[in-house]
């Protein structure tokens, strides 16, 4: 395990002193690799003696984050696109070809956040003949992390890391910004539901000093239901099933 780390953070420092001085978009390409990396192994198709992963990936970003991109597009594809065939080298996965990452605008992202669909596409067997690829995966949604201080030169006590609080439902993944994060349908929302049925600000995730977490109504019309029980407002637990108006999502704490 320590040499496959020791590639990880030599591959990403590649991605990321390549390109962090001259990119100016919220999402950062040491993220991007990061993400890619994990839908590959979360993708896994095993057969008798084969593990094969996803060769084709797609990454959506909002309008504001593509036209930061700037000219660096084709170079970053490039770049990531070596460092998920270095990732599956390091894993043992076979690809049918080599990984290929393409960006797109979806509008519907806001700046920060960005997606990522996964596909396993085979290349035709006769000349003429079109590529067979399998059913499109769903796109999984991230937000980039916020961007970190500089570290102070004044040594302090190590603490625990706190669990990263997500957000998950049928077809979307929404990291939890902060300790304090607005739910609703609202674009000015931290986490976002397009559902008619939710109020713009519907309801408030807290977190405490100790870690713990709550949800609380912000006088919403149709009020929140935790675990099937409606209340004005609760504490949250890792697996805890959230309603609010027609959307039900899993609340989950990941270390």
């Amino acid at each position: 395990m320590s040499l496959f780390r020791n590639f990880e953070a030599r591959i990403e420092g590649l991605v990321e002193g390549v390109f962090s001085r001259a990119f100016s978009s919220e999402v950062q390409p040491v993220e991007l690799a990061r993400k890619l990396a994990k839908e590959m192994d979360s993708h896994q198709t095993a057969s008798v003696s084969r593990v094969y992963v996803p060769n084709e990936y797609t990454v959506h970003l909002s309008t504001d984050d593509r036209e930061k991109l700037g000219g660096y597009e084709r170079s970053l594809e490039q770049e990531l696109s070596g460092y998920l065939l270095e990732h599956a080298r390091a894993r043992s996965y076979d690809l049918l070809t080599r990984p290929e990452v393409k960006f797109n605008t979806d509008e519907r992202l806001r700046l920060g956040e960005f997606g990522i669909q996964t596909r396993l596409v085979k290349t035709p067997a006769r000349e003429g003949e079109k590529p067979r690829q399998a059913e499109e995966g769903r796109t999984m949604v991230y937000s980039a992390p916020p961007k970190q201080k500089p570290a102070s030169p004044v040594t302090s006590e190590p603490t625990n890391r706190l669990p990263v609080a997500v957000i998950e439902t049928d077809n979307r993944r929404i990291e939890v910004p902060g300790s304090r994060a607005v739910i609703g349908r609202s674009d000015d929302a931290d986490c976002v539901l397009p559902d008619p049925n939710i109020s713009r600000r519907h309801a408030e995730l807290r977190r405490s000093a100790d870690g713990q977490w709550e949800i609380v109504d912000m006088k919403s019309t149709n009020g929140i239901k935790v675990n099937g029980r409606r209340l004005p407002s609760s504490s949250l637990r890792d697996g805890d099933q959230v309603t609010l108006g027609t959307t039900t999502f899993r609340f989950v704490l990941e270390r």
